[in-house]
């Protein structure tokens, strides 16, 4: 007869190989939910305790470092389901701990968290391979859904080989960090311009609603007109002019990124 922590320890293997997290469902033979690992990269002491006894209570399996060449150190040795970054750190800051992690082929989602109110800088984060960001202060429980999402977009699909990347023309896309490049350096792309390009390029040749865009360009901004998905893809167009990629307007249907003809 197998022992109990046995089983348990196989099925969390199991799950684990099958990229399958909290949310996705209770094994059949121990009714065990897998627990997220969580990295927390911050070098503030009370903000990190509380970051760490929050998640704790919630079921996570948190690590938590202070600055840059430990955050690159524990995230190798260790490969977390997600990472929470500060961008302020001592040591190597967010940024470069970042690029140096993608540098290696660490592909773990980054939710970056800023005090920083500049649009340049959370555009910087993003186009370096991170996946989100949350300025400070910042609600828990946004900061807990949002890791979530992050881990469930980047689990594969059961049976399917992850891409490493989209080229079009002069723009290429990475699909695991998530940058995207116009001739080898990072598109200088506002937030939500980012965020449509994300959206269209994981799908590039098929047209998306319009009604699923605007959920990922403004989750959760309802006072916010339905139009303004259009301003966005107007001056994303403008920034491709010349790349060889193209955003089309199919109407009524949505949005489409195709090689340029």
């Amino acid at each position: 007869m197998e022992r109990i922590d046995d089983v348990e320890r196989g099925c969390q293997s199991a799950v684990r190989r099958l990229g399958v997290y909290p949310g996705a469902g209770r094994c059949g033979r121990c009714g065990i939910v897998p627990r997220m690992k969580l990295l927390v990269v911050e070098d503030d002491p009370a903000l990190q305790a509380t970051l760490v006894r929050t998640f704790a209570r919630r079921g996570f399996v948190v690590a938590a470092v202070g600055d840059g060449p430990a955050a690159l150190q524990r995230w190798a040795a260790s490969p977390p389901d997600a990472v929470v970054l500060d961008l302020s750190l001592p040591g190597l800051d967010g940024l470069q701990v970042l690029a140096q992690a993608r540098a290696q082929g660490l592909r773990t989602p980054v939710l970056i968290l800023t005090a920083r109110g500049a649009v340049g800088d959370r555009v910087l984060g993003l186009n370096t391979g991170a996946d989100d960001y949350l300025p400070k202060p910042f609600d828990l429980d946004e900061l807990e859904a949002r890791l979530r999402a992050l881990v469930r977009r980047s689990a594969p699909e059961h049976g399917a080989a992850p891409a490493a990347g989209v080229q079009i023309g002069r723009i290429r896309f990475e699909r695991d960090g998530g940058a995207i490049y116009r001739d080898g350096v990072p598109m200088e792309l506002t937030p939500r311009e980012l965020a449509l390009m994300h959206a269209l390029l994981a799908r590039p040749g098929h047209a998306v609603a319009k009604e699923r865009l605007f959920e990922q360009v403004f989750p959760g901004e309802a006072e916010v007109r339905y139009e303004a998905i259009e301003v966005v893809a107007y001056r994303l167009r403008r920034k491709l002019a010349d790349t060889g990629l193209e955003l089309v307007t199919l109407r009524g249907l949505g949005y489409l990124m195709r090689a340029a003809p």
